[in-house]
């Protein structure tokens, strides 16, 4: 067993991306705990914020039509070469991710960047191949309601039809919730275990 930023070539370079579109949220919160949680342990961190960010996150023509990024997504491209390590925080909302970040993945994730197309393959190839990830979700349905009833659907196609399709291992997921009606007290417990997704 190797802690998640346990890594041959220290400092682990981590990206922290607070998938939360809005601007004062508990997914911030934890965002920012975590990040500053793991520059404590020694790695050198990098926090994103999605309501930072200034892009289109419409994929109007899909792959059938390139579209540059915007500046913005030039520099968290740059930024997911330069880590080894990625925690995304996220709220559930309708089972899934906010558009805001769904469109995220679909203008960033492009072939040639986060995988390629291999000729005679059914599959393409990985590009961060060797890269981590762990997954902090924050929501109000009741964790046994989403599991049991719902079937976790948004976690096996974050874990598997994006984050491992494009290479990344070590997937981990945390959650939180019901977080409506929630203390004020409890939130904050929240804030302090969510860097426990370090671990």
């Amino acid at each position: 067993f190797m802690p998640f930023l346990s890594s041959s070539e220290m400092p682990a370079r981590l990206l922290v991306l607070n998938g939360n579109p809005g601007k004062a949220t508990l997914c911030r919160q934890m965002a920012e705990r975590i990040a500053e949680a793991a520059r404590t342990q020694g790695a050198e961190v990098r926090l994103v914020h999605l309501c930072d960010l200034s892009f289109d996150a419409n994929l109007a023509e899909g792959y059938h039509q390139r579209v540059d990024w915007e500046p913005d997504l030039e520099a968290l491209a740059e930024t997911l070469i330069w880590s080894n390590r990625l925690v995304l925080v996220q709220p559930l909302w309708w089972g899934s991710a906010p558009g805001r970040l769904k469109g995220l993945f679909d203008r960033l994730l492009m072939p040639g960047f986060a995988f390629a197309y291999i000729d005679g393959r059914a599959l393409p190839k990985p590009l961060f191949k060797g890269r981590k990830a762990r997954v902090v979700i924050s929501s109000d349905t009741p964790w046994f309601v989403l599991r049991w009833f719902y079937g976790n659907g948004w976690v096996k196609v974050l874990k598997r039809q994006i984050l491992a399709f494009v290479g990344y291992g070590d997937l981990k997921t945390m959650y939180f919730g019901p977080i409506r009606g929630a203390s004020a007290e409890k939130l904050r417990a929240m804030v302090g275990r969510s860097v426990k997704i370090l671990d």
